[in-house]
């Protein structure tokens, strides 16, 4: 494995999500054999006051774990297609997270490559949610996960310079999009392309 540094601790995820968000950028997820660089990420603040996170109505059996402790992973299957994995913030109750929204594959590109298809450029490996749980191997079977204890592991990386952490609106949101809650390294060829919501016919 690649020397990433340490291991966050809970407390690193023990803040509000657009705290923990910027500062996950650079920070290196491991899962097995693949390990990815975050380059992007967005904040889901708390229950009743963002109404663009799976939280602003209160727990469900689905979002449960986003109220538990922080530094777990909390999986959520899309659009009948796709998996999305976020870390959770804040103390247990509170319900909030950040969403992986893309990155850089650091280790095990060849098993990313297997899982996303061997035609697949590198840089889009992980350039996108989806795309990054895919690469990552996420599922169902991992929402719930002890991301500071667990199989699943967040290192150190490397540090962001400020000036080069990007904000701006969250992607796709239909609510809640003028919240620049999206953050990104600048010039990073991983990061997703911006796209704002488009009502569903």
């Amino acid at each position: 494995m690649g020397d990433w540094g340490l291991s966050l601790d809970r407390s690193f995820f023990d803040r509000p999500a657009h705290e923990v968000a910027p500062s996950l950028l650079g920070k290196v997820v491991v899962h097995g054999p693949v390990a990815v660089r975050l380059t992007e990420t967005e904040a889901y603040g708390l229950p009743g006051q963002d109404p663009a996170s799976h939280t602003y109505r209160g727990m469900t059996p689905r979002n449960a774990v986003m109220f538990g402790p922080p530094g777990h992973l909390y999986v959520y299957f899309t659009y009948g297609m796709h998996y999305c994995a976020n870390l959770t913030c804040l103390p247990p109750g509170t319900g909030s997270g950040v969403l992986m929204r893309a990155g850089e594959i650091v280790e095990g590109v060849d098993v990313a490559l297997e899982r996303r298809g061997e035609n697949t450029k590198l840089r889009d490996l992980a350039r996108g949610p989806a795309r990054l749980a895919v690469a990552m191997g996420f599922g169902r079977d991992h929402n719930g996960e002890d991301a500071v204890s667990g199989n699943i592991r967040v290192y150190e990386g490397s540090r962001i310079s400020p000036e080069k952490v990007m904000e701006g609106p969250r992607t796709g949101v239909s609510t809640g999009a003028d919240v620049p809650w999206r953050f990104w390294i600048d010039g990073d060829p991983t990061v997703s392309p911006y796209r704002a919501h488009t009502p569903r016919r």
